[in-house]
């Protein structure tokens, strides 16, 4: 057993060289981590595992509880006993993992161990638990499937396999040596490429020789074109709002990305960035118009992100496609949703068809966007105050929509608005600066929509907005007051009541 010296910032796994006692005492639990107290019954453990491993794998601690380690030496032998073999014994079939025993020093100076469960994602079985129970790792959170559920996954994990073949011909000399050193960097990794390679599982031994995977070759090789063709990015921009084709054909810009997945992210992101134009809103807090970007930036960069990372790659003939037109951002990505995940559950549900390059591009330093994920898209855009995303799922693919508001945009507009409410801005309270920034971004506002927006009543919401029309900051448009689309627009006319056209 390793003796733990030096404070919470010593590299304490032989498997992980990322995990520190700081880690396990304050990382964020997530889709790839998780604290259980060392009291935890071995059933309720059984299912952790049972969730991560049907998931992406991940790491489990035992012995740490609401931010303090608590060890697990004062649960005696057989309970500690009990842990280390839970996944074995407890797990239907018995899940792929590690332990470790990491001697630790508790608040009270005792010496104590917590127990590290380093558990492999499944690759082609549905793992259930002793009463015949089956989880999964959603978030932060461990989730038991009902029977379609389950059907689901069992289908699922099929597609798994791709990810996992050998790739015959691709040598380690066909590998990008600068993303090898990044990875080894990353990691704090001192052994030699093929050590590490073999330690993710890119790599594997196959009749006395290394053979690399294809999610090896995605992430590493120089050239994954070059054996697995469909392993691209292109980009087109329209002038206009649809795609003409033949004589009228109105592509602006197209290019072509290729490369190891962490530089095929990274150079589709800036290009992209270079793309996107530059809009002016309502800055809530002064009242002054101010340059925002086209889209949220995690927005469009998530769907990007998403699209690389969780394609179908066995579709071969089809690539990752960005469209770009006046009013929207499209990403298509080859391959339908995993059956888990659906348009309706996609906000709050996480499945990856290639495990080991999601948990690749983890440690590469996506953590941020991998893990805030599509629900942060949702909320992005609505803080925009833009339409939310539109996931679309077709026989072959699936496209992801993000709207642009470029139609409300209108320079001599929003000067005239600029110059009324700046006069009585500073005058306002923040219920009624809400109300304008609505009217502006959507031109037009409901009562319901403000009463949503503040979290409040229709009751108040009226209120608001019957001070602001006082106010001559907006107008009413209605046949009459029982109007079912009685609204509010932004009052655009000047003091001599002539309105800005």
């Amino acid at each position: 057993m390793r003796k733990l010296e030096g404070g919470k910032t010593v590299k304490i796994s032989k498997y992980n060289s990322k995990i520190t006692l700081d880690f396990l005492l304050n990382e964020k639990e997530n889709q790839f981590f998780d604290r259980k107290s060392a009291s935890i019954k071995i059933n309720k453990l059984a299912e952790a595992i049972v969730g991560f491993a049907n998931a992406n794998g991940g790491l489990i601690v035992v012995g740490i509880e609401d931010g303090k380690i608590q060890g697990v030496l004062s649960q005696g032998n057989t309970k500690v006993n009990d842990i280390i073999q839970c996944g074995f014994q407890k797990c239907i079939p018995s899940v792929n993992y590690k332990y470790e025993n990491i001697p630790v020093k508790k608040d009270n100076g005792k010496e104590d161990e917590i127990i590290l469960l380093h558990v492999e994602p499944s690759v082609d079985k549905v793992h259930k638990t002793e009463a015949d129970e089956v989880f999964l790792r959603v978030g932060d959170e461990t989730i038991k499937l009902n029977h379609e559920q389950r059907l689901d996954l069992e289908y699922d994990k099929g597609s798994r396999l791709y990810e996992e073949q050998i790739v015959e011909g691709c040598t380690l000399d066909d590998l990008d040596k600068e993303v090898l050193d990044k990875y080894k960097k990353i990691l704090d990794f001192n052994g030699s490429f093929e050590e590490l390679l073999l330690a993710r599982g890119f790599l594997r031994r196959v009749n006395g020789q290394i053979k690399l995977t294809v999610a090896g070759v995605l992430m590493f090789a120089k050239y994954p074109t070059a054996f697995i063709p469909s392993a691209r990015l292109r980009f087109f921009r329209y002038d206009g709002t649809k795609a003409d084709v033949g004589t009228s054909m109105n592509i602006s810009k197209q290019k072509v990305f290729e490369g190891p997945i962490p530089k095929l992210i990274e150079e589709s992101k800036k290009f992209i960035d270079t793309q996107l134009r530059e809009f002016t809103a309502l800055d809530k807090n002064t009242g002054q118009f101010i340059t925002v970007p086209e889209y949220p930036p995690f927005a469009w960069q998530e769907g990007v992100i998403n699209a690389i990372t969780h394609r179908a790659y066995n579709i071969h003939g089809d690539d990752i496609k960005v469209f770009m037109f006046d009013d929207r951002l499209e990403i298509h990505s080859p391959g339908r949703l995993p059956n888990i995940v659906n348009v309706e559950n996609i906000k709050y549900t996480r499945y990856s068809r290639n495990p080991k390059i999601a948990r690749a591009l983890t440690e590469f330093g996506w953590v941020r966007e991998l893990n805030e994920g599509v629900k942060r898209i949702y909320r992005d855009m609505e803080q925009f105050f833009l339409d939310p995303p539109v996931y679309i799922e077709t026989n072959s693919s699936v496209i992801l929509t993000l709207k642009n508001n470029i139609l409300m945009r209108r320079q001599r507009r929003e000067e005239r608005i600029s110059s009324i409410i700046n006069r009585s801005w500073k005058s306002l309270t923040d219920d009624e600066k809400v109300a304008l920034e609505i009217a502006y971004a959507k031109e037009k506002l409901k009562t319901r929509q403000l009463a949503d927006a503040l979290g409040k009543s229709l009751q108040y919401a009226r209120k608001i907005l019957k001070k602001l029309e006082e106010k001559k900051l907006i107008k009413k448009i209605a046949t009459s007051n029982y109007d079912p689309n009685l609204h509010y627009i932004l009052n655009t006319e000047d003091e001599s009541g002539t309105a800005d056209k």
